[in-house]
């Protein structure tokens, strides 16, 4: 078949006509039934769910389950509408771009072969005069890599897209496990969901705070204040771990081609702080100490304490100090991880349709805020939106920000119970000439009689004269060891706040029942105050529990019955966490590069000569050696086994005395 024989794709755009520009047809397929091999697969997907969930749930449920529509037409429907159209697409698709490789290159060929004196192709000759380095298709390769990498793209957000509108289907109710799939969860500082104030039966709100550590960043990030010096140690350091890695590497690897047992987890970090003394050591002041084998000492000394900007008047472009400088800004280490970051939340929500009307990005602050809208004022704000803040933070930034959320939780405290108080006093004067109103004062007039008729028989002292150490609002705490002091929670203080408020309202309205006089107007108002700024307080994260890295903390408004905000921003969540977090790794895990199971030859237990039945000769000679004396008669005959002048008997297939190997079976020497 020739070139002419492979028609070319139309121009034109159509879903049904074969292989026109997203058309679900291709003209590659020729005989195939698409719609039945798409029905078969979509019946066998469904039906493979549906016996999932059959087995997990009791046989009443399953047969009272989705009343108003069967369960299986469901997920049929959903199976059916996302993913064949996009499976369908992408197959066309690839069909069609062979179709034109496959027609191109036949072209090609019948050119050479047919057209004799036909000058050669414009790309050889060009291969030829310059070399591969001069003339490449490089960049024409770049751009297919590139349009192939976005369509991947688009098929994975739609296929997100199905995950998640299964899940909820079969959650019939939005959880965390919406947002932050289960790869991703542990990087989850603070998630909630509650009801909105103005809007609490149709509207909710969420608020999600995700932490990626340093050591989890892709692109590490670094603060524009951080000194050249810092950035240049920096470098070095990442320079002296990866050759220590890469010494620890051919030592297991060594470790295991000598059969020797490998090394464990412990024994590897104590080579690793073994060798640290071979690339540097603490002699600062000595130029030829080993922390200055890569850059030397007097050029560390020039850049001491420069930071990202140098004054005008002292900038001199000829002088060390300052190309130092420029070597490391050309290099953008400054700003590369802090900027990807920033491309990343942006370029994601851009293509993921969730635009924003507000952004100011404090570079210098390494702060990002986003907002879906300009306006702040939650009353004429639409109920789908939301708002980003993203924050990179250091040590020393979260000592300060420990410090202030002190200092805040304490006057909370003081506040709420200057209002307890006032409230209390209100109390006592308004039972005054009333009697009897509570149990206090039903004690308190028994207290006599109690003294005298049980207490004075029974010795044991009165009520009143014990110290009370329970206040009756929250259970007593048990004191605090280092652990507690240095990372506080405030759990338990922030539980004793909800109760004294919730008491506080309750004792007012137990006191004026319907009556509304001033007094209780002016310590309502003073309680909703502290209520509403402690609600607050409360949303917001609790920086001990933050560690030194990438804060992305978003706060979402969403409809209960629509959740398109909801939908959307789980998609981008997880899409920035692929791009910008390398995730959580357990070195134990990471440790198993190579094992012996994986580099046995013995595994596929297979007759005939090979290096393991040379080896499993010499063991059974070993053997004989081991359990006999060697007199002249038995040497002689060792030496004629070696040779193989002597027959062995058959060796039983099983376990080596060394190495825990098996046999390769059944042996002839």
């Amino acid at each position: 078949m020739g070139a002419v024989d492979l028609p070319k794709s139309p121009n034109v755009f159509h879903p049904e006509k074969p292989s026109a520009v997203g058309s679900r047809n291709s003209l590659a397929q020729e005989f195939r039934d698409q719609q039945a091999e798409v029905d078969q697969l979509m019946s066998e997907e469904v039906d493979k769910v549906m016996n999932h969930i059959a087995s997990k749930l009791p046989k009443d449920v399953m047969e009272r389950i989705d009343i108003m529509g069967g369960l299986k037409e469901k997920l049929y429907t959903y199976f059916n509408q996302n993913y064949q159209n996009m499976f369908n697409r992408y197959i066309v698709t690839a069909e069609d771009e062979m179709v034109k490789k496959v027609r191109n290159y036949i072209d090609k060929e019948e050119m050479k072969t047919l057209a004799r004196y036909t000058p050669k192709e414009i790309a050889q000759l060009l291969d030829q005069i310059g070399g591969i380095d001069k003339f490449n298709t490089g960049e024409i390769e770049k751009s297919v890599v590139n349009m192939y990498g976005h369509l991947q793209g688009h098929i994975q957000r739609g296929v997100n897209d199905l995950e998640n509108l299964t899940n909820s289907i079969l959650r019939q109710k939005t959880d965390v496990g919406a947002f932050i799939r289960g790869e991703n969860a542990y990087s989850i500082v603070k998630c909630g969901f509650k009801d909105n104030i103005l809007k609490p039966k149709t509207v909710t709100d969420v608020k999600l705070s995700v932490n990626i550590l340093d050591s989890e960043l892709i692109s590490p990030i670094f603060h524009y204040q951080v000194t050249v010096e810092f950035l240049v140690k920096d470098l070095i350091s990442k320079h002296i771990m990866d050759s220590i890695d890469k010494e620890i590497e051919r030592l297991k690897d060594q470790l295991v081609d000598e059969g020797r047992e490998e090394m464990s987890d412990s024994e590897i970090i104590f080579e690793k702080m073994k060798k640290i003394e071979n690339y540097t050591d603490d002699d600062v002041d000595n130029p030829k100490s080993k922390r200055y084998s890569l850059i030397a000492k007097h050029l560390i000394d020039r850049i001491e304490g420069l930071r990202a900007e140098i004054n005008p008047e002292e900038f001199d472009t000829l002088n060390i100090r300052e190309n130092l400088k420029k070597i490391i800004d050309l290099e953008n280490i400054r700003n590369r991880g802090f900027n990807t970051a920033v491309n990343s939340i942006t370029s994601i929500l851009d293509t993921s349709k969730m635009g924003y009307q507000y952004v100011e990005n404090l570079k210098n602050s390494r702060e990002l805020m986003l907002r879906e809208y300009e306006d702040t004022d939650d009353s004429i704000l639409p109920d789908e939106r939301f708002k980003i803040r993203m924050r990179y933070y250091d040590n020393a930034q979260l000592i300060e920000e420990r410090k202030a959320y002190d200092v805040q939780i304490k006057s909370f405290e003081i506040e709420v119970q200057h209002l307890v108080d006032v409230v209390e006093m209100v109390y006592w004067d308004s039972k005054r000439f009333k009697g009897v109103v509570d149990f206090p004062d039903l004690a308190k007039r028994y207290r006599n009689k109690i003294k005298n008729r049980i207490k004075s028989k029974s010795g044991d002292p009165l009520y009143e004269d014990i110290d009370k150490v329970w206040d009756e609002i929250s259970f007593i705490k048990a004191a605090d060891t280092d652990v507690e002091r240095m990372n506080r929670t405030y759990l338990y203080e922030k539980d004793r706040i909800k109760k004294k408020l919730i008491m506080t309202r309750d004792k007012l309205a137990a006191m004026y029942e319907y009556r509304y006089p001033k007094k209780r107007r002016v310590m309502e108002v003073r309680l909703n105050d502290l209520e509403r700024d402690f609600q607050a307080f409360d949303y917001l994260i609790n920086p001990y529990h933050v560690q030194p890295g990438l804060l992305l903390d978003v706060d979402i408004t969403s409809i209960k019955k629509k959740r398109a905000t909801l939908d959307g921003m789980a998609n981008v969540l997880n899409e920035f966490l692929h791009g910008v977090s390398k995730g959580f790794q357990d070195a134990a895990f990471a440790s198993f590069s190579r094992r012996r199971s994986t580099v046995r030859e013995d595994i596929a237990q297979t007759f005939g000569g090979s290096t393991e039945e040379e080896e499993g000769g010499s063991d059974y000679l070993n053997m004989i050696q081991a359990d006999h004396t060697d007199s002249p008669m038995e040497q002689k005959k060792t030496q004629m086994l070696k040779k193989g002048l002597v027959d062995t008997p058959q060796k039983k297939r099983g376990r080596k005395r060394k190495g825990g190997r098996k046999s390769s079976g059944l042996t002839e020497i």
